[in-house]
């Protein structure tokens, strides 16, 4: 084992102790995977494809993909503690269905509001307070934007919320993490 492998190893089995925890979808039957899930640098460059709300550097040379669901409490667990670090990444936030039929119009609510990093702002905030949560119908073009993105989401293997693809920024290793984590910890993982 290299020392760069090493260092992965036992960076990873420190943050694995640390993790909150993440919602998955409850009583799904088991799916039969029919191609082996992307590489880590396959599943990153396939999140930069999907629609999502950017917040942070918009210059920065990191960037995190997270895949969330509106109705996610651990998803604004991750939104609090990702905060600090907007000064120095870039993350963009992307919306699925995956706890329930309303995260489909809160996800088309965030992605079509005026100021969508307001609208997630608000959204998180409300979810950390455990506040009711509505949203109106979406619009077909909304829809289909959040359907694109459960659908990549399923794609990638993923199974549970938040989950982030991401790109090591000293290592430029790829990588993937499910779960909320500390600011300090999130720092660590993708490396700013």
């Amino acid at each position: 084992m290299s020392s760069l492998q090493r260092r992965t190893f036992l960076a990873a089995a420190l943050l694995g102790g640390a993790v909150l925890t993440a919602c998955s979808e409850r009583d799904a039957p088991p799916t039969a995977a029919a191609t082996p899930p992307p590489t880590a640098e396959e599943a990153y460059k396939l999140a930069a494809g999907a629609t999502g709300v950017q917040v942070g550097q918009a210059m920065a040379a990191n960037t995190v993909y997270v895949f969330f669901d509106p109705q996610c409490p651990h998803c604004a667990t991750l939104w609090a503690e990702s905060k600090p670090l907007l000064g120095r990444l870039k993350m963009v936030w992307i919306p699925v269905q995956l706890l329930g039929a309303q995260s489909m119009p809160l996800a088309a609510a965030i992605l079509s509001a005026p100021q969508p990093v307001e609208a997630m702002e608000r959204h998180e905030a409300q979810v950390a307070q455990r506040a009711a949560l509505s949203a109106p119908a979406p619009d077909e073009a909304t829809r289909a934007k959040v359907e694109a993105n459960t659908e990549l989401f399923k794609k990638l293997g993923a199974e549970s919320v938040p989950m982030l693809y991401f790109r090591h920024a000293t290592t430029g290793q790829y990588g993937s993490h499910s779960g909320a984590l500390p600011t300090a910890q999130l720092q660590q993982l993708v490396g700013v």
